[in-house]
């Protein structure tokens, strides 16, 4: 009997598929979003591993004005499975690029 048959017709055992890195990640988390939305990743501000995945908070450029710091900008926070996959993602925040937290 083949290996794959002997597992149920799952290659690998049946093993939990592997986490990507963080550092892919970033890139998944950037890029799938961009495409959804239509807007340019400006940068990932957080990214932490969680149990489904990867969490990460990531900023665009909604609105480009000159001057640049008249930008609307936005926070999104997007989740991805454990291969990086988009699960979901959700506007948290919009605010000009010049404007500072406090």
């Amino acid at each position: 009997m083949a290996k794959d048959e002997e597992n149920g017709g799952k290659e690998g055992g049946g093993a939990a598929p592997k986490r990507v890195g963080i550092s892919e990640a970033m890139r998944q988390a950037a890029g799938q979003l961009a495409e959804l939305i239509g807007c340019r990743p400006s940068s990932v501000s957080s990214m932490k591993a969680t149990e489904d995945g990867w969490a990460a908070d990531v900023e665009v450029v909604e609105i480009e004005k000159v001057p640049d710091t008249t930008s609307v900008m936005a926070s999104y926070h997007v989740s991805l499975g454990k291969q990086g996959e988009l699960l979901g993602y959700e506007r948290t925040h919009r605010y000009t690029r010049g404007q500072v937290d406090r």
